[in-house]
């Protein structure tokens, strides 16, 4: 598996033409969760870019905060959490020009209203959720589901991508109005036509048919399929994809990979992938961020990270991994569980150091202050905050740039 891995990498190095644009920028950003039991700090000062076109991919076991870090970009993360501190930047001129929080055709999405945010999803951002079937309403056909998305982007803008066109006229109000009171449809012909369409681009066989069957009625595949449909219904330019594979077996995740990856060609759409499956990050992405409890601890093209990975955890989750070539080989897992994210709990240090094989005494001291945006660390020409780290990648030479980062834990 190993050897495959390292083989998939390379081919991705050798076919991919990435764009230098940045569409997404995340900067220090921090979402907690103010509980009974304390502060669970869930993201902590996460950082990374996504470029136009690209797969960017964060991988980590669970309770690492991946789904956190996805629903705090979509502005999804709901009370008792938020976002504490940092800034997340998406490039949208002309949202720009009407907004005080903007960096030229950047706007800072953390400081925009609700209302606003919300109008982002669906032709900016769009998402395919871990659980379909619980994603889904199980009363409503799933046609009908994809068509209110359609809908809603088709009141909310005259063109899907269009920001500067989007009209107050269809507010909340009105859409529960019109989906609670008899004989007010909300949805129209044409956007049954559109979700029948989608269904269809989804790769789901006999789409008008299956349009007026219910989530419970499709396989797993299947409905994995529909919120793909949905997902694309506002044609986004961001699509964040948390485990959409899991539950799945190997046929239907090799399926449903393959049809990402075509969507994405044809739309030259970006796409966070969120997955614990180094496989499916090898097969998919570009670069990719390595997340351990709540942090990236190491990020950079897939080369990097699969063939030159310097973080213990890292080299953990790639040790961790069968090789198909010398099937009797010792598989080394990492030892132990992901620590406690409660703020009472967690100390002003490495929080891997109680897992890591090689621990010494500095992993218990407080990091060394990180700059997000050189992916320095401050006092040193260095790109890492890790002690043991530091011999592997210690004093690089000034004026070059290296894509692999690392955060402080």
């Amino acid at each position: 598996m190993r050897s495959t891995l390292v083989s998939r990498v390379k081919a991705r190095e050798a076919s991919d033409t990435m764009s230098s644009r940045d569409l997404l920028r995340v900067r220090n950003v921090s979402t907690r969760f103010f509980t009974k039991t304390g502060q669970i700090n869930a993201v902590e000062d996460v950082s990374f870019t996504v470029r136009d076109g690209e797969t960017f991919g964060i991988v980590g076991e669970s309770g690492s905060g991946k789904s956190v870090t996805a629903h705090t970009i979509m502005g999804l993360v709901e009370s008792p959490g938020r976002i504490t501190s940092g800034e997340i930047w998406y490039r949208d001129p002309a949202l720009a020009d009407t907004v005080d929080e903007s960096d030229g055709e950047f706007v800072n999405l953390v400081e925009l209203d609700a209302e606003t945010r919300r109008a982002l999803r669906g032709p900016s951002f769009g998402m395919i959720f871990q659980d379909p079937m619980s994603s889904m309403d199980p009363s409503v056909t799933v046609g009908e589901q994809i068509a209110q998305a359609v809908e809603a982007q088709r009141r909310a803008s005259t063109t899907p991508r269009s920001v500067s066109t989007r009209t107050q006229e269809y507010g909340l109000t009105r859409f529960v109005i019109d989906s609670l009171v008899p004989n007010r449809g909300y949805v129209g012909e044409e956007s049954m036509t559109r979700a029948v369409e989608l269904l269809e681009t989804a790769g789901i066989p006999d789409p008008a048919e299956r349009a007026d069957a219910y989530p419970h009625e499709f396989s797993g595949g299947m409905l994995q399929r529909a919120m793909i449909a949905q997902a694309l219904a506002g044609e986004p330019d961001l699509l964040v994809a948390d485990e959409p594979t899991t539950a799945l077996d190997v046929t239907i995740q090799a399926q449903i990979l393959s049809l990402l990856s075509e969507l994405q060609t044809e739309t030259d759409m970006s796409v966070i992938l969120i997955t614990h499956n180094l496989g499916v990050i090898a097969r998919m992405c570009e670069r990719v961020g390595v997340m351990y409890a709540g942090k990236i601890v190491e990020r950079g093209s897939l080369e990097d990270v699969f063939e030159n990975a310097v973080h213990p955890y890292t080299k953990g989750l790639l040790g961790s991994v069968p090789d198909i070539e010398t099937p009797d080989a010792r598989l080394e897992p990492v030892a132990g569980s992901v620590p406690s994210l409660v703020d009472s709990e967690m100390g002003e240090r490495c929080s891997f150091a109680d897992r890591c094989p090689k621990a010494m005494e500095a992993c218990l001291e407080p990091p060394p202050e990180f700059d997000a945006d050189t992916g320095l660390v401050i006092e040193d020409d260095v790109r890492n905050t890790c002690p043991l780290c530091l011999g592997a990648t210690s004093v690089r030479p000034r004026g070059i740039s290296f894509d692999i980062q690392f955060s402080s834990w």
